[in-house]
C-alpha cells in the first residue's frame, strides 16, 4: 500500500533548515528562468504583436531592415496604384512613402544616450496603424517641425514632454503629442512629417520603405509576390507581420545566456535537493527499516521519497513565482541588431512562461530525489535497523 502524503508533509516540517535552504536554491533558480523567459517573452510580444496582417512593407531589394532601404520617390507613385489596394472613403489609395532614421537621445536617470528610430510619415501613416491611439496632445502638422512620441519614449528619455524640444536634423523639433502603441514596436519610435525630415537629412530624393494597405488577406499576399517580382521595381514586399516577426532575432543573445545560466543554476539547485534527499536518508535509516517491516513496499518507499522531494521543489517554485511578481511588466530595452536602435519592451508573466517554470523545478526535483530515493528502497532492513 502507498505511504500517506501527510508522512512526507511532517518529515519537510521536521527538517525546516534542510526544507527552507533547499527550497530557496530552487527558488533563485526558478526566479531566474522566470527573468529571462519574462524577457523574451516581452521582446516577442513587442514585435510579433506589431503590424497588421493586410499592410504589405516594402524595401529596397536585399535589404533587411527599413534602415537600410531606400528607393526614389517616384517609385511610390507605382506602388500607389498596383491592384489589390484599398482606398480610403476619398477613393485614394491607402499608401504611405516613409522615411526612417536614427538619432542619440539621452536617458532621464543620466545614464548615457541611446540610439532612438524617427520615423517621416504622411498623415495616412497614422491609419495604417490602428493599433496606435494618442494618449496625450495631439498628431503632428504636416510641413512643420513637430514630433509625437511614444509613451515610453516619453518615460525613458529627456526631453520628451509636451511642449519640449528634440534637437535632430537641421533645427528644433517641437513635441506636440504622445502615442501608445499598445506594447508593439512602435513603442520604440519617435514619428513626424516625411517632408520635413527628407528637407532636414538631405533625403529628398527617396524614402526608406512605403506600407501599403491591401482590401484583404488573399490581395495582401497577392500584393507582397508582385511587388517582389517586378523586375522594373526591384523591390521586395513583405507582410508586415513577417517583417516584425523576423526582428526576434534581437533576443537571440539573451536567449543563449539565458539558457546557460538557467542550465548551470539548475545543476546546482539538482545537486542541493539531491544532496537533503541523501541527508534524509541517512537520517531516517531506522524509519524507513520500520516502513519496511510493517509491510510497505520497496516501489512504495520509493514512490514516497521521489514525492517528498517533488513537494520540496514545488515549494521552490512558488517561491520563485512571487518573488518575480513584482517585476512583472517592468520595461526594458535593448539594441536592435538590425536597425542598432533600442527597442523598448516590457517583461511579461505569461501563464506559458508560468507553468513552463514549474515544469523546470518539477524537473530538478525528479533528477535531485530519484537517486536518493532509490538509495532508501534499497536499504537492507537489518543493517537499518542496527545502525
Amino acid at each position: 500500500m502507498p505511504i500517506p502524503i501527510s508522512y512526507n508533509i511532517r518529515n519537510l516540517r521536521l527538517r525546516k533548515g534542510l526544507t527552507i535552504m533547499t527550497a530557496l536554491g530552487i527558488a533563485l533558480t526558478v526566479t531566474t528562468a522566470i527573468f529571462l523567459m519574462a524577457l523574451l517573452a516581452g521582446l516577442k510580444r513587442a514585435f510579433v504583436t506589431s503590424g497588421e496582417p493586410l499592410n504589405v512593407l516594402v524595401l529596397r531589394k536585399g535589404s533587411e531592415a527599413e534602415l537600410t532601404g531606400g528607393f526614389e520617390s517616384a517609385t511610390l507613385q507605382t506602388l500607389k496604384y498596383l491592384p489589390g489596394i484599398a482606398q480610403d472613403n476619398r477613393g485614394e489609395p491607402i499608401a504611405s512613402g516613409e522615411l526612417v532614421v536614427v538619432i542619440v537621445l539621452p536617458r532621464r536617470d543620466g545614464t548615457g544616450e541611446v540610439n532612438v528610430t524617427v520615423r517621416g510619415m504622411a498623415p495616412v501613416g497614422i491609419e495604417l496603424r490602428p493599433k496606435v491611439r494618442l494618449a496625450q496632445g495631439r498628431w503632428f502638422t504636416p510641413g512643420q517641425r513637430e514630433g509625437v512620441v511614444s509613451s515610453s519614449i516619453h518615460k525613458r528619455f529627456s526631453g520628451a514632454d509636451l511642449g519640449d524640444e528634440l534637437q535632430f536634423g537641421k533645427g528644433p523639433w517641437k513635441v506636440v503629442g504622445i502615442f501608445d502603441a499598445g506594447g508593439t514596436a512602435y513603442e520604440s519610435e519617435i514619428w513626424g512629417d516625411v517632408n520635413q525630415m527628407a528637407s532636414d537629412f538631405d533625403r529628398q530624393g527617396g524614402f526608406s520603405s512605403a506600407y501599403l494597405r491591401a482590401t484583404d488577406p488573399v490581395a495582401a499576399d497577392a500584393l507582397k509576390n508582385r511587388v517582389s517580382e517586378d523586375q522594373r521595381l526591384k523591390l521586395d514586399g513583405i507582410l508586415e507581420t513577417e517583417y516584425y516577426a523576423e526582428q526576434t532575432k534581437s533576443g537571440r543573445p539573451i536567449r543563449f545566456v539565458g539558457l546557460i545560466v538557467a542550465i548551470i543554476m539548475a545543476i546546482g539547485s539538482s545537486f542541493a535537493a539531491m544532496n537533503t534527499m541523501y541527508a534524509a536518508v541517512a537520517y531516517r535509516g531506522r524509519e524507513i527499516a520500520t516502513l519496511r517491516v510493517i509491510g510497505f513496499s520497496r516501489p512504495s518507499i520509493l514512490t514516497s521519497f521521489v514525492l517528498e522531494s517533488l513537494l520540496l521543489s514545488l515549494i521552490g517554485a512558488m517561491i520563485g513565482i512571487i518573488l518575480m511578481l513584482p517585476f512583472n511588466g517592468m520595461t526594458t530595452g535593448t539594441s536592435n541588431q538590425v536597425t542598432f536602435s533600442e527597442v523598448v519592451f516590457s517583461l511579461r508573466m505569461t501563464p506559458a512562461v508560468v507553468v513552463t517554470a514549474i515544469c523546470f523545478a518539477v524537473l530538478m526535483g525528479l533528477l535531485g530525489g530519484l537517486a536518493p530515493a532509490w538509495h532508501a528502497a534499497r536499504q537492507d532492513i537489518i543493517a537499518a535497523l542496527r545502525s
